[in-house]
């Protein structure tokens, strides 16, 4: 297993929260309250989605995979739903998602956004495995 991106997670947190404010607010101005009471089952789920499509876009990250991860971190939502408390559960659906982006690849293959494959750790004149360089 990969270890985890800080930095990624926390962009990734950061452009989903941004991501699903921004459209909330859109769809709060323009469809009325009770289009939310008949269709927020369906419809908070597909925005919560549509957004980590842009966060995968924006990131780099595999869209398939970051799909997953969305619909992984949507589950504590629905507590949060459960209890009556929406924008709790979608707080911490943030911070799951976030982490779950920490863990993935890039659409390029790098699991840590940054690295070619050698340690930090390695000067970039001592060679690395393979006798390449390090960075």
């Amino acid at each position: 297993m990969p270890a985890m991106d800080g930095r990624r997670a926390i962009r990734a947190g950061v452009t989903q929260a941004v991501a699903v404010a921004v459209l909330s607010v859109a769809l709060a101005i323009a469809l009325p309250h009770s289009f939310f009471d008949d269709y927020g089952w369906i419809a908070g789920p597909a925005a919560w989605a549509l957004c980590a499509l842009v966060t995968a876009r924006v990131l780099r990250l595999a869209p398939g995979w970051t799909l997953l991860g969305a619909a992984v971190a949507g589950v504590p939502s629905l507590v949060g739903v459960a209890l009556g408390a929406h924008w709790l559960g979608a707080a911490i659906a943030v911070g799951v998602f976030g982490a779950w982006c920490g863990f993935s690849r890039t659409t390029g293959g790098a699991s840590r956004s940054g690295t070619s494959g050698t340690p930090s750790s390695w000067p970039s004149a001592v060679p690395g495995p393979g006798g390449r360089p390090g960075r």
